[in-house]
């Protein structure tokens, strides 16, 4: 992961750790989200220096590029964000286990 990506990992892993919703079964979906959050970060970064018009080799204005990698970014961060409870409306329909709530399978196996 790019370090910005690393960033947003540890943003969220240390969020969801305390609000119990986040396993190992996690990991790719998250990962995936924090990729996608760095590159729309390092997009939008660009978009502020250079603008949603720049000129093209020929001189004729033209959309970014990266209008269109920030726009894709966001739509993956959102669709994604959705299955965590990252935004107000999914929040709503995401529960946590309570604190005292034993796993449904032991740790140590199917042996015990």
């Amino acid at each position: 992961m790019s370090p910005g990506a690393q960033r947003e990992w540890l943003r969220l892993t240390g969020e969801l750790s305390k609000l119990n919703l986040i396993t190992n079964l996690d990991r790719g979906a998250l990962a995936t989200y924090c990729g996608a959050y760095a590159m729309w970060a390092e997009s939008m970064e660009q978009i502020q220096k250079y603008g949603t018009m720049v000129k093209s080799p020929t001189g004729f204005p033209i959309q970014s590029p990266y209008l269109a990698i920030a726009n894709r970014q966001a739509e993956i961060m959102m669709r994604i964000a959705s299955e965590f409870g990252f935004t107000p409306a999914s929040r709503s329909r995401i529960s946590a286990p309570p604190q005292d709530q034993l796993p449904l399978f032991d740790a140590a196996g199917p042996e015990g």
